[in-house]
């Protein structure tokens, strides 16, 4: 048997089930051999045998049953995958995002425009996965795996949908999660330091987004952000249509801010000698550039433009980004998911100067993640916060000790002072920044402590309703600690 004749097997009516996890291996299954991020499926051939494997997808190796070599088997399980559940991403139009810091935000602005115009558009990120049942699930990563992808687009396909957006994280688009399915536009927003424990340099970092854009047909659509360097060095790679956006600058969609407050930003949006005007809710010149990267998906799926600002207008915030906690206190409350250098930054910056008293942060970095952004941050911390509580965030297996050093080794200056210090109203020297590993204590002495007009922004988990100690989930919401510590003031 060759890959065409499991790909017959696999669209039929009595068709076997497909795995990628060899403990999930049923009698008479087929098993695909994928590479991923920690482990070789080909390490598990056995042991999918073990469990009943009829087929074994692979792209070395023989085995004692019917084996069937490719070139690449993630590609093969997308492809599989699809046929298996009668191939919904063609019965879709598929968007998608990539970019460091900003593609939950395009993916639920795309949605709202595709909701404004009457459409159903399911939404596959970082916070959920979205297949208009009414109900949306919890994500588990920001792009599953390829057989999550098809099942979530043949439940969508099932409940009306017509439209459908994707976060494609690099890791996804390195291993390949997306194949098997066609985008008609895709769009990029920006790229800074992350990952790189993972992509090891920023140049594979980038070569991974890309993939995104250099498979795009000649009738697809790429819409690329001209204040972002990266984006030149993307559109050589690409064959379709190009839609560049930008703010203030020459492109093919621009926006001109008219105004922007604490309560969010109006700006002109243009394209094509058409103008509309956006009352964003969302906070922020980045959130502009999100809208923008947004408005050019729905372009290139033929929205008309009014239809778009209506739809970008109408979206008044995004889980964990930017979220306000709302309370009766004098001063602000914010959760935002920025857990890189240039995440927060843009968030400080575009808190700083809507803030008439203190600007306080209290952020942490992610254990078993890239570790050269920790002192980044601190560096970003140290210029934009009045101060700044560095605590822990999801420490994984290293020790949060550990972390919060390599954090603070990039603070240039300062002093730090003990918790009761910065209680005693008496003293009138404020830290410029406090260590408190205990995120719990850490959230609570922000806001304890914050005076009429500050804002306190708790950065690093947005929309996360967990903390990672060790290898164990532990319940833990920046936004509702946030909540009760408010409810006692």
């Amino acid at each position: 048997m060759n890959f065409d004749d499991l790909l017959k097997l696999v669209s039929s009516g009595n068709a076997p089930g497909i795995c990628i996890d060899s403990r999930l291996v049923k009698t008479g299954d087929i098993f695909v051999a994928v590479c991923g991020t920690v482990y070789d499926g080909h390490d598990f051939i056995e042991q999918a045998i073990a469990n009943g494997a009829k087929y074994i997808v692979c792209q070395n190796g023989k085995s004692s049953i019917q084996t069937i070599s490719v070139d690449d088997t993630a590609e093969s399980a997308a492809i599989l995958a699809q046929a298996s559940m009668g191939n919904p991403a063609s019965q879709l139009t598929n968007l998608a995002v990539t970019g460091t810091n900003g593609k939950t935000t395009v993916a639920y602005l795309v949605r709202s425009c595709v909701q404004q115009a009457g459409q159903k558009c399911g939404l596959i990120g970082t916070v959920i996965y979205d297949t208009c049942s009414g109900e949306g699930s919890q994500a588990s990563l920001t792009t599953p795996d390829c057989l999550t992808i098809a099942a979530a687009q043949q439940e969508m396909v099932k409940n009306g949908a017509e439209y459908m957006v994707i976060e494609a994280s690099s890791h996804a688009l390195s291993q390949n999660r997306l194949a098997a399915v066609n985008f008609k536009a895709t769009a990029f927003t920006n790229l800074s330091g992350d990952h790189l424990d993972y992509h090891k340099t920023k140049e594979d970092y980038l070569a991974a987004k890309t993939r995104l854009f250099s498979s795009l047909s000649p009738d697809a659509v790429a819409v690329l952000n001209r204040q972002s360097p990266e984006s030149e060095i993307i559109a050589k790679q690409i064959n379709a249509e190009i839609l560049w956006y930008s703010i203030d600058e020459p492109a093919d969609i621009t926006a001109h801010i008219e105004s922007m407050d604490i309560n969010g930003t109006v700006f002109t949006l243009e394209c094509a000698n058409q103008s509309a005007v956006v009352e964003l809710s969302l906070l922020g010149r980045y959130n502009i550039s999100n809208s923008l990267a947004a408005a050019g998906l729905c372009l290139a799926t033929g929205f008309d433009l009014e239809t778009i600002a209506s739809g970008i207008s109408a979206q008044q915030t995004i889980p964990g980004r930017l979220e306000k906690v709302e309370s009766a206190v004098d001063f602000s409350v914010i959760v935002d998911y920025a857990h890189t250098d240039d995440a927060l930054k843009n968030v400080l910056s575009t808190l700083k100067p809507l803030c008439k008293g203190k600007l306080w942060v209290v952020f942490g970095c992610g254990g078993d993640r890239d570790k050269t952004k920790r002192p980044r941050m601190a560096k970003v911390a140290e210029q934009l916060a009045d101060v700044a509580i560095v605590t822990s965030d999801n420490p994984r297996t290293e020790s949060p000790d550990d972390i919060i050093d390599d954090i603070v080794a990039g603070f240039e200056t300062g002093h730090s002072i003990g918790d009761s210090d910065l209680r005693d109203t008496s003293n009138e020297q404020r830290a410029t920044r406090i260590i408190e590993p205990n995120r719990k204590r850490a959230i609570e002495l922000a806001i304890e402590s914050a005076d009429k007009d500050d804002i306190v922004l708790i950065a690093g988990k947005g929309h996360e309703t967990y903390q990672i100690i060790g290898t164990q989930k532990f319940d833990f919401s920046d936004k509702e600690i946030a909540q009760e510590c408010l409810k006692k003031l």
